[in-house]
This record gives C-alpha cells, sequence and structure tokens, in this order.
C-alpha cells in the first residue's frame, strides 16, 4: 500500500447525520457524543436547539462541515407548547415567574393575534440568549444582573398553526427562516393577548430538507458506534443541499473543478449549483458568473 492508500480512513469520512436530539441535553453535549463515537473530531451542528427542546438536530462531519453556512441558514419548523398567563425572565420555563395572571382569551382571539406574526416581522432575540452584546454573551451579562438591549432582527415566519386549543396550554406549529426565537414569539404573543405567555416545549420537526424521518434516536445512533454499524445512518453531504441544481461532473470537468478552474454553465438553472462526481459524491458548490455563463467553483471537497 503506498502512502496516498494508507492514510486514516476517518480523514475521507463526509457527511450528514441526523439525530432526533433528546430533552436534558445541549446540542454541543450531541456533537460530543458523535465525536466519541464516529473518532472524528471535526463534526458541528447546524442550529442550535436549547436544552429543554428535542428534535431534528443536522450534524455535518469531516469535510461536510464546510456546508455549515448553507445548512444553518435553512428553513426550520417546530412544534411548541405555549402557556398562557405566565411570563418568566427566559421566557421558558428555566426562567424566572415575573408574573401571573388569569387567562380570558377565546380560540378566535388566540387565533386571529397569531396569524399577525405571519410573514417578514421584526422580532428581539430573549435576554437570556447566546446574541452577542460587544463581545459579551447576552445570557452572561442578563445571568449577572447586567441590562440588556438587544437589537430587533427581520425574520420570516412562513405559517402559524393551532394544533391543539386547551388553555392555559396550547400547541402550535411554526414554520420560519433560520434565526427565529419560538421563546420570543410566546413572549410576544402573551404580551398581544395581554395574559403573558412562556413556552414550555418545543420540539424541531423539520431543519432544511431533512424531517423527523430521517432523525435516529440518538440512543440508537450511541448502540450503533459501540457495534459499528453506525455508517448506516451516514447521509451523503450532497444531500443537506439537495434544494440547489445539481450538476454531474465529467471526469474531465471533476479535474478541472479540483483544480479551482471554471467550467462552462450550460442551461444553468440559477446562481448556485452543486457539483458532484458520476458516484453522486460532493465534489464542489459553484457559483455561476453571469458575464462569461461559467461555473466558479466556490468550495472545493474531498473527492
Amino acid at each position: 500500500m503506498n502512502s496516498d492508500e494508507s492514510f486514516d480512513l476517518k480523514n475521507a469520512i463526509s457527511g450528514v447525520l441526523v439525530v432526533d436530539k433528546p430533552t436534558g441535553m445541549t446540542s454541543h453535549d450531541v456533537v460530543q457524543v458523535i465525536r466519541k463515537g464516529t473518532n472524528i473530531r471535526r463534526a458541528g451542528h447546524t442550529g442550535t436547539l436549547d436544552p429543554r427542546a428535542s428534535g431534528v438536530l443536522v450534524v455535518l462531519i469531516g469535510p461536510a462541515v464546510r456546508l455549515s453556512e448553507y445548512v444553518s441558514a435553512s428553513d426550520k419548523r417546530y412544534q411548541a407548547v405555549i402557556t398562557l398567563g405566565k411570563t418568566t425572565d427566559t421566557y421558558d420555563e428555566d426562567g424566572k415567574v415575573l408574573a401571573s395572571s388569569e387567562v380570558n382569551v377565546t380560540e378566535e382571539h388566540f387565533n386571529e393575534e397569531l396569524q399577525k406574526f405571519v410573514g417578514e416581522i421584526e422580532q428581539v432575540p430573549p435576554p437570556y440568549s447566546a446574541v452577542k452584546v460587544k463581545g459579551r454573551k447576552a445570557y452572561d451579562m442578563a445571568r449577572k444582573g447586567e441590562e440588556v438591549e438587544l437589537a430587533p432582527r427581520i425574520i420570516n415566519v412562513y405559517s402559524l398553526e393551532l394544533l391543539e386549543w386547551a388553555p392555559p396550554e396550547v400547541v402550535i406549529d411554526v414554520y420560519c427562516s433560520s434565526g427565529t426565537y419560538v421563546r420570543s414569539l410566546a413572549h410576544d404573543l402573551g404580551e398581544r393577548l395581554g395574559c403573558g405567555a412562556t413556552l414550555t416545549g418545543l420540539r424541531r420537526t423539520k431543519s432544511g430538507r431533512f424531517t423527523l424521518r430521517d432523525a435516529v434516536p440518538l440512543r440508537t445512533l450511541t448502540e450503533a458506534f459501540t457495534d459499528g454499524t453506525w455508517f448506516k445512518y451516514l447521509i451523503p453531504a450532497a444531500e443537506a443541499l439537495s434544494d440547489w441544481p445539481t450538476i454531474e461532473l465529467s471526469q474531465e470537468e471533476l479535474d478541472t473543478i479540483r483544480h479551482g478552474n471554471r467550467i462552462p454553465a450550460n442551461d444553468a438553472k440559477g446562481p448556485k449549483a452543486i457539483g458532484v462526481s458520476e458516484q453522486g459524491e460532493l465534489v464542489a458548490l459553484l457559483e455561476l458568473d453571469e458575464a462569461s455563463k461559467e461555473w466558479q467553483p466556490k468550495k472545493v471537497f474531498f473527492s
């Protein structure tokens, strides 16, 4: 075996593990379990779930971590449990109760106010969040009793649906852009209703193109690490961006791309695409140069 063939196999592994995160663990905890189980240090998730939340957590491993900025920006879907009549400083059950009140809200009124949050809206993140203020995390400042003023951000809420009406608890489906805080949505809704509200349960049902159907319970994955069968849960990296146009590269085009050079863009269906080998392996992320009608490799991957 020559030196090119004798490199550690783990350096060649690249792909996606979609985990059904249990409650009680941080997203970083899950990544640590995967690093230990795969013996691959290069791994990262693509969208934090709070410890109390469960559901779809997309973890990229190996060279696929370079897709993080694109996968992290994908839309998300949640099932959220909101308790009306209670307000906390963290906007969820982990916080100190600031106010309690009776709930005199009809289902019709709740739905009417809920739908006002659909569309492109401004949202202020919770004071207890990882958003940085002058280089410091907001939750560190809040825990020290410092006043935290966070700037509003533009988010997109595509749809909100009332699933269960059993006040003071209600369950809603939230389909939104990346960067949306469901805790803030619950808090702001409570203010509009005049009774206050806090998030008491959250399950992510979709992240990008991945749903709970794609997700493996962490316990199952841990068992697969032990018996060496975890590879069956590894999804090809290209599938993480399956909503992008795909270009199958010939061997000549593949060699050109791998050296960072451009190839002709014939019948381009958009400003970006993924280039794959004839075996379906991710080779590069491509950007269209409109002037020259060529694909410029933006990121080139192992192939």
